[in-house]
């Protein structure tokens, strides 16, 4: 079973252990805080899944905790409080909550809407991780962290042969002249650069590939140029 790390943000610290107690029993890591500039600091240090935040709280109430969370995180926030008008429920909302629960609560039902967040926030993350990878038969490249994996091992790459590789990759099936790879990646006029690229690609297969002189990944097309198959 999957651990998660929440951030319980209460002023009562009854509230912070018996909130620790209902989630530590669903294999949950629990972290405290007192108030929102406490929170805002762990959340420097820690990587954090999920935030219950109390409304009223001294120094940093949730309302500006909330807003300020949002300038730089999407995880999911679970509002907390005593008060239950619609006005409250609906700013919570606006600055960024993703769901609102009145005090006192039901134990079993703040487990449930816990539970809820995680498997969208889990779930969107995974999605927006896929949509930002390309993958070929184990060769992976991540568009966002240029990371570039084969067979589950990372491989290290220089700028200029991870942006060859990324061009290839998004175009697989499509053959590039060297032509064509000079002007796209070094983005300047070509001028008797053929051997600037073949070095550079024969770099990549020495990376990415079991036996570079029988490629998987990165072919070439006598007299035309370099393909990533599909």
């Amino acid at each position: 079973m999957q651990s998660y790390n929440i951030l319980v943000v209460d002023d009562e610290r009854e509230i912070q252990d018996a909130i620790e107690i209902y989630l530590t029993n669903e294999n949950m890591n629990i972290f405290k805080a007192d108030n929102g500039l406490e929170a805002l600091q762990v959340l420097e240090e820690i990587d954090i899944q999920l935030i219950i935040l109390d409304i009223m709280m001294p120094q940093l109430d949730g309302i500006k905790t909330a807003f300020k969370i949002r300038e730089t995180k999407d995880i999911p926030i679970l509002m907390l409080s005593a008060k239950t008008e619609d006005t409250d429920k609906i700013l919570g909302l606006h600055v960024g909550a993703d769901d609102y629960l009145g005090k006192p609560f039901n134990p079993l039902e703040l487990v449930a809407r816990v539970k809820s967040q995680l498997r969208r926030y889990t779930k969107f993350s995974n999605y927006a991780a896929r949509e930002n990878e390309i993958e070929v038969r184990g060769l992976i490249l991540n568009k966002d962290t240029k990371n570039v994996m084969v067979d589950g091992e990372e491989v290290r790459l220089t700028a200029t042969e991870y942006k060859i590789l990324e061009l290839l990759m998004v175009n697989r099936g499509k053959v590039y002249s060297i032509e064509d790879i000079y002007d796209k990646v070094w983005k300047e006029p070509y001028v008797n650069a053929e051997n600037t690229v073949a070095v550079h690609v024969r770099r990549i297969r020495e990376k990415i590939e079991i036996n570079p002189r029988d490629p998987k990944y990165l072919k070439v097309v006598w007299g035309i140029g370099y393909k990533i198959e599909k």
